[in-house]
């Protein structure tokens, strides 16, 4: 093949030949046929830019990425683990411009080696017809020799080579080599599956109670129960044969409606049973994280506060039907520790309506166990420490009545009427007392009326028996024909000394406490200028027979002992105090609410100028609170607000604080280290007060 001359070198050709050309016609040439030789300078557009050197040989550099513009970046998925939507941060980047499906197989793959088999089948019986055709014409020369020499020949007429060639062609070709597996890669096929493992969900529960009964049957206990059994069919026979037909009649009637009703009666009580059973069930598990919360959670921070503590809040108590109605009173069971009972009604006395006596359980927090309703509001309310299914309540409208939980309907087992003496001023607290001479059950009342009345049950009636009738002192006035009127004080609030029995402490709207006798029906004991506005709760200490305590609307909270006249502490939580607790577990500690939706606890052996928490419960514009309760037992408080809701939280390690233990020394506990810890406080106090 001939060399390819360089295409600059042809170029050169050309251009001499085209000068020879014009030499050779005698025409004349100019100096611009020579420009191919010449440099060639840039024409410049009138718009350019003039840019220095250093302006040219700057770089600009552009970064070019393979993340797709149109893929989206705000893609959410919802988690089932955390239950929230949560943002996808990995977007597939991948954008497919052409795709096509081809037509090439792999050569390993099941379907190559089929092809490639039927390719060397369909070559191979080519090449066998070709042969098959030219020993035939072979064979048929060389018959009459195959014939003479027959019996020389050792191939087996059977096996012919046509045969032969078949079977190796149609013989599939076994693999060369088999590739063993990796044996130090070997994963279990269980791992491998899609299925989620199942795992056990379990509820821990108080077990029910039980009883061993047992016992004896013999021939002559039987005899004797059949004999029973006779004689009283014998007696209905009488019974039956002195009456009249009508009376038989409307006998049977009677009967018949019985036995449908209880026989109603008892399935639709089966049926509520295990409905509360199954309800109680799919609560915990819906509430399992607060549950555990509850049982097993312990504020870490505690130990990087000082004196400080929190409240976590827990459950969350709420009714449709009470949910324009305040919380008006609050009461643990004292027999089972998770229920207490919420009285509903209203403080707004220009808008008075029905109330409602619920009673919920920390198992369902979503409903009610027992729902009792009124025409008028609850005010006030108390369990039996011995009955625990007896609870009487005060209503607004000066009336009292006693609940009993075993007894499902809505109206009260008893309750006064005007003939009986009810109160005609809102009642503001009731209070179980021990049970009379007669065994009869006892309870007392205060009412605005300035009435404190003690209510008896005597033969299924309420006998009421007034105890003293409130006075404010000092404040007579004189009526016609000179008779002395007293004013009377409006009682809002009282309470029973722990001890002694007939001493007791009563709170009225004019700010003063009295103490008062059961004996003494006309004087009091001692009066307390406490407040400057009404007393809104009195509460003995558990623990100290001397101390009590005292909230008011006039912002403060104060700590009295009975025997002096003065205070001992006195604070002031810039809102009005709604209730006051004393803790169950320590004589030091007690909490408040306050209408500016936040709950304080103090414990004085700590902390005895302020509390150890403020912290808010309930939205400060919308809410505000009312009651706060203990539970006797768990390290949690309850608190009722205005709007119907009550709030269950959990007190931190801060403010349930144990004396520590030290080094060859045991703990002491008891009674008696209460009130020592409390005296100790108090004598404090005592020491200086005389010199100021």
């Amino acid at each position: 093949m001939p060399h390819k001359p360089p295409p600059r070198r042809q170029s050169i050709n050309v251009g001499r030949g085209a000068r020879k050309r014009d030499e050779d016609s005698g025409t004349e040439v100019g100096e611009g046929t020579d420009e191919w030789a010449q440099s060639k300078a840039t024409v410049r557009p009138p718009d350019q830019l003039d840019l220095t050197d250093a302006e040219l040989k700057e770089e600009f550099t552009r970064i070019l990425t393979a993340n797709n513009p149109h893929a989206p970046q705000n893609i959410v998925r919802y988690s089932f683990k955390e239950g929230t939507y949560k943002l996808i941060g990995f977007v597939d980047q991948l954008a497919v411009h052409f795709s096509q499906v081809g037509n090439l197989i792999p050569k390993d793959s099941d379907e190559g080696r089929r092809q490639h088999y039927l390719d060397e089948l369909a070559a191979g019986s080519q090449e066998s017809a070709r042969v098959v055709t030219s020993e035939t014409e072979i064979l048929e020369e060389e018959e009459p020799k195959e014939a003479e020499a027959g019996s020389q020949t050792d191939v087996p007429a059977t096996e012919s080579p046509e045969k032969m060639a078949e079977e190796e062609l149609m013989t599939p070709k076994q693999p060369k080599e088999r590739k063993l597996t990796n044996k130090f890669n070997f994963s279990e096929r269980a791992s491998q599956t899609f299925n989620n493992p199942l795992r056990d969900r379990e509820c821990q529960m108080e077990p029910p109670a039980r009883t061993n009964f047992s016992a004896t049957a013999n021939q002559w206990e039987i005899y004797d129960a059949y004999i029973e059994e006779l004689e009283k069919q014998e007696k209905t026979k009488e019974k039956e044969k002195t009456k009249t037909p009508v009376a038989k009649k409307m006998g049977k009637m009677a009967m018949r409606k019985m036995t449908s009703r209880e026989s109603q009666s008892d399935d639709i009580t089966k049926v509520t049973q295990a409905a509360k059973i199954v309800e109680r069930m799919v609560n915990q598990n819906t509430y399992d994280d607060v549950a555990q919360d509850f049982k097993y959670y312990e504020d870490a921070a505690d130990e990087y506060r000082d004196q400080e503590g929190t409240l976590l809040p827990l459950w969350k108590f709420q009714n449709d039907k009470a949910k324009r109605l305040a919380v008006t009173a609050l009461c643990w069971n004292p027999k089972y520790n998770d229920l207490f009972a919420v009285g509903h009604g209203s403080y707004d006395f220009m808008k008075q309506s029905r109330g409602m006596l619920l009673f919920y359980s920390m198992k369902n927090p979503s409903f009610p166990e027992y729902t009792f309703s009124s025409e008028s509001g609850i005010l006030c309310l108390d369990v039996h420490v011995d009955h625990p299914y007896l609870v009487v309540v005060g209503h607004y409208d000066g009336n009292v009545a006693i609940y009993n939980l075993k007894k499902p309907y809505s109206q009260p087992s008893f309750r006064s009427s005007a003939k009986s003496g009810k109160h005609t001023d809102p009642v503001w607290q009731v209070k179980w007392q021990k049970d009379d001479m007669d065994h009869n059950l006892n309870f007392f009342s205060v009412s605005s009326d300035g009435r404190i009345v003690s209510w008896t049950l005597v033969k299924s009636e309420l006998v009421h028996t007034d105890v003293i009738k409130l006075k404010v002192e000092d404040s007579t006035t004189e009526g016609l024909e000179g008779l002395q009127i007293h004013t009377v004080g409006c009682g809002t609030a009282f309470d029973f000394h722990k001890e002694i029995d007939y001493l007791f402490l009563v709170g009225t709207e004019e700010g003063k406490i009295y103490k008062c006798s059961k004996s003494y029906s006309s004087q009091y004991l001692s009066t307390y200028d406490a407040h400057s506005m009404a007393v809104d709760a009195v509460s003995w200490n558990p623990y100290h027979t001397k101390v009590f305590m005292s909230c008011s609307s006039d912002w403060t909270v104060k700590i009295w002992d009975h025997t002096i006249k003065t205070p001992m502490f006195i604070y002031d939580l810039n809102s009005a105090v709604g209730d006051v607790a004393w803790a169950p577990y320590s004589s030091t500690v007690f909490a408040a609410v306050t209408t500016n939706g936040k709950t304080h606890v103090f414990d004085l052996s700590i902390n005895k100028y302020e509390a150890i928490c403020n912290q808010p419960v309930v939205a400060q514009k919308k809410n505000k609170l009312t009651h706060v309760q203990f539970n006797p037992i768990h390290p949690i408080i309850i608190v009722g607000d205005d709007r119907g809701h009550v709030t269950c939280l959990k007190l931190s390690p801060n403010l349930r604080k144990m004396p520590k233990e030290k080094k060859g020394q045991e703990v002491q506990k008891g009674p008696a280290v209460e009130i020592a810890k409390l005296d100790k406080l108090l004598n404090l106090v005592r020491e200086v007060k005389p010199k100021t």
